[in-house]
């Protein structure tokens, strides 16, 4: 059941679905004008310096130094950092796809095999409740992506869309692993995290474009405004993500996350005017009991 020291990861959760679904909003804006390497980069190119902000005014509250950085812990940083450009590098490539829609389906499977990784190798211990939420989160995506249709699934496109949830589990495995590696109590751990993995995550990127394709921070300086209301969407929804991953299992966190889904859906039918089709009902719905049972697990 929930109580009240254990009601945090779930707002933190919810918090991360809203930023995360009008950054996502944001990025399909600027995709129309800016190059897939830079609509990347958007996330984070004013990132860090919000992260860093964020923080010192953590750091007005308190007395705490600067944590112990261990070898383990900048092992796990650039891990996340890599794997989570490797996962968006996989979305773009599930977009050319013509059955996307199931492959970004599979690739929301990150929650399940964020389980079956964590308990395998990360040592997180997960209830049987908690598993039959994250089996339940799994089928509802299955389901929404229209996975159960005759004919609609392609080898390529399950063996892609299976790689991108498990970078994108194995990525938030890794920024929980280095959180808890610091000898620093939460938030503090989790900002930290934060503040390292975007300022890798940047510096990579900006010296592969600038090696590769330097026309795309043109693009960028002209959408100037898009892109930094991009990078904050993104920073306060990763802040979100980092805190609640620090507070609870990730499979847990990326179950519930999966209401993002719901409100996207939410938001095409009320404002869009888009019907909604009743594979999807079912999906919603599983996809609401599966919130439940992870956050009572």
């Amino acid at each position: 059941m929930i109580g009240i020291d254990g009601i945090g990861w779930v707002l933190f959760t919810i918090g991360a679905v809203i930023m995360q679904t009008f950054r996502n909003a944001l990025q399909s804006q600027l995709s129309d004008t800016v190059d897939t390497l830079g609509v990347t980069l958007a996330r984070f190119l004013f990132a860090s310096p919000i992260a860093a902000a964020y923080l010192l005014l953590l750091y007005q509250f308190s007395n705490l130094g600067i944590p112990r950085f261990e070898s383990s812990f900048f092992l796990y940083i650039g891990l996340a950092s890599l794997l989570q450009i490797a996962a968006t590098s996989l979305m773009v490539v599930l977009f050319k796809q013509k059955n996307f829609a199931i492959g970004a389906g599979l690739a929301k499977s990150e929650a399940l095999v964020a389980g079956v990784l964590g308990t395998l190798f990360f040592g997180s211990a997960l209830s049987l409740l908690g598993w039959v939420g994250i089996l339940l989160g799994a089928a509802a995506v299955f389901i929404l992506s229209g996975g159960g249709k005759k004919g609609q699934l392609s080898l390529k496109t399950v063996v892609i869309g299976l790689a991108c949830g498990t970078c994108f589990a194995l990525t938030s495995l890794y920024v929980r692993e280095a959180s808890l590696s610091l000898d620093i109590a939460f938030p503090y751990s989790a900002a930290w995290v934060l503040l390292w993995v975007l300022c890798l995550q940047s510096i990579i990127l900006c010296a592969y474009i600038a090696f590769t394709k330097p026309v795309i921070f043109k693009q960028l300086r002209q959408r100037s405004s898009a892109t930094m209301i991009t990078s904050l969407t993104s920073c306060l929804g990763s802040i979100c993500w980092f805190s609640a991953m620090a507070l609870q299992h990730v499979a847990y966190v990326k179950t519930l996350g999966q209401l993002e889904v719901l409100l996207t859906l939410v938001l095409a039918h009320f404002w869009l005017k888009n019907k909604i089709q009743r594979h999807e009902l079912i999906g919603l719905l599983l996809i609401g009991l599966a919130a439940v049972f992870v956050m009572w697990a």
